[in-house]
């Protein structure tokens, strides 16, 4: 056999052992986020079946294991709270979810979304991680979902005393017990979620029976949920649309960076994005509900052996034979096992590990991640993000334009050595009455308000101003309508005022807005020696 035929083989064996594993680990939590969503157990199942097969065959990930994620069933659990009497709406939400990330991913948006800041994915991923435990503590005590969110759930803790099941407290006790210590030597082989799955339901079954249960779930193949959309309802559905598309893409593109980590390999943003919103489009197609990229199964495939998409498409295989005969078995599992093993989910997703540095990280970062997680909790997840992007874009600018402007420097006699030997000359001559700025680097919005006071400081007692721009390589339009403002005043509170240096990008920039204008013709110089002799020449015929 030759190297590349087994190296082949044992990519196939690994795949396999991969999907399978995957597989495993996806069924519990899949019934279970299915549960959560409000959609139902088979929900879950189908969502897991379509974006699992459909993101792996398509998208730009070949060791991601896609299906329902906790950050979605949130989303999805909204929505199918608002529109419980007419499910076929709640699934057209999906569908046009999907076709926003294939939008993103065809405009070619994978590089930017990866640009949103940590402190905002943290403090909505915290703020998910807390929603899921607080949705899950009434069925942890035997007590049906709430309705109202977090908010509901919190609003009915004090029926818990009176209305607990003690039975459905003992299954899911166990099976969170089971999974927070489950020996890692065994979740190889055999999974804790699935354990407590099995444990939690032979219990329920033989020795605790009134614990509340599943009860019965649709078996075969699903219906195909036509969209229903109207002019009347675009407006209503675009909106959670655009949060499962951007939640999505952000949870899917997060754990192709995992991915990459591990195996050290480079996804494909835009192709992922365009896999993941065709395996939601099926999703809500089918009556399931929507995924991403989830990575707890992407590393556990990973880990076994799954390197190509073969993994992936063999784990929904492998659930949709699952979903043909399961009915029967799945409507016996009692909700608090499932209450066990998400209060577990929630937990993970909770970034402790950004938590634990809170004291030490900046306090402006720590205030977008806290408000985020607040408004996650509290208001609604789109809410939460635009607003942390927000604060986020506001802090980056302050410290963007402290950073600008100190680029903004006199060229004074300590720096005389930066100049030519004919530069110096003329500066050491007329030194008391030329006042020449260095621009180095980029300007922009951030530094514009305070440009021209920074530049303009510089001025006084000078009766020729020099503005280098040699070391200047980017403009916007903000900073050029600053430094046209600039060059005003100089205009009217000098002798004479000169522009040397300017090129690329930053002299197009400052000509196409016209902040030159104000400038006498050849005053405009492309080298700052020039300047200089034009300067000592108004200063000479001056004095004569």
């Amino acid at each position: 056999m030759s190297k590349k035929t087994a190296s082949m083989m044992s990519h196939i064996r690994g795949d396999i052992f991969g999907g399978v594993t995957a597989a495993i680990i996806a069924l519990p939590l899949a019934l279970a986020f299915g549960v959560a969503s409000g959609a139902g157990p088979i929900a879950g199942l189908y969502g897991a079946i379509a974006v699992g097969f459909f993101a792996a065959l398509l998208g730009g990930t070949p060791s991601q294991v896609s299906g329902p994620t906790g950050p979605m069933t949130v989303v999805m659990g909204a929505v199918v709270a608002i529109h419980a009497s007419n499910l076929q709406e709640a699934f057209t939400i999906v569908v046009m979810g999907g076709a926003i990330q294939i939008l993103f991913g065809v405009l070619k948006l994978g590089r930017f979304i990866n640009y949103t800041p940590y402190s905002v994915v943290s403090g909505f991923m915290s703020g998910i991680g807390v929603i899921i435990i607080l949705i899950e503590t009434l069925p942890f005590f035997g007590l049906p979902i709430a309705s109202g969110g977090p908010l509901g759930a919190i609003s009915h803790w004090r029926d818990i005393p009176a209305q607990m099941n003690f039975e459905a407290l003992t299954i899911a006790s166990l099976s969170l017990g089971m999974i927070i210590f489950w020996p890692k030597r065994l979740q190889f082989l055999f999974p804790a979620p699935l354990a407590a799955l099995i444990v939690g339901t032979l219990l329920a079954v033989f020795y605790l029976p009134t614990a509340p249960i599943i009860g019965e779930v649709p078996t075969g193949l699903p219906t195909i949920h036509m969209p229903t959309i109207s002019l009347g309802h675009f407006q209503e559905f675009i909106q959670p649309a655009l949060i499962l598309a951007l939640l999505g893409s952000i949870d899917s593109l997060l754990t192709s960076l995992v991915a990459d980590s591990i195996t050290r390999t480079r996804h494909n943003s835009d192709r992922e994005l365009i896999g993941q919103g065709i395996g939601n489009m099926v999703a809500g197609l089918i009556g399931g509900i929507p995924g991403a990229g989830a990575t707890m199964r992407t590393v556990v495939n990973v880990r076994a052996g799954g390197r190509t998409k073969l993994s992936g498409m063999l784990h929904s295989i492998i659930l949709l034979a699952l979903v043909l005969g399961l009915g029967p078995l799945a409507a016996h599992i009692p909700h608090a096992v499932l209450a066990g093993i998400l209060m577990k989910v929630g937990w993970d997703i909770i970034d402790w590990n950004h938590l634990k540095h809170i004291t030490h990280a900046p306090r402006e970062k720590v205030f977008v991640m806290l408000v985020t997680l607040f408004l996650t909790i509290f208001v609604d997840l789109i809410t939460a993000v635009a607003v942390g992007l927000i604060l986020a874009s506001f802090i980056t600018a302050r410290w963007m334009g402290e950073e600008e402007l100190q680029g903004i420097q006199p060229i004074t006699q300590d720096s005389f050595d930066t100049l030519s030997e004919v530069e110096a000359a003329i500066m050491q001559e007329h030194g008391n009455r030329i006042g020449m700025v260095s621009l180095e680097g980029r300007f922009s919005y951030a530094s514009a308000r305070d440009f021209a006071s920074r530049a303009g400081g510089f001025r006084a007692g000078y009766q020729v101003m020099i503005y280098d721009f040699s070391k200047t390589t980017k403009i916007d339009t903000s900073a050029a309508i600053a430094i046209q403002e600039l060059l005003e005043n100089a205009v009217q509170n000098c002798e004479a005022c000169f522009v040397c240096g300017l090129n690329g990008a930053a002299r197009d920039a400052l000509r196409k807005l016209g902040a030159l204008d104000a400038l006498p013709k050849g005053h405009v110089r492309r080298r700052r020696e020039k300047a200089l002799e034009m300067a000592a020449k108004i200063l000479s015929r001056k004095t004569d």
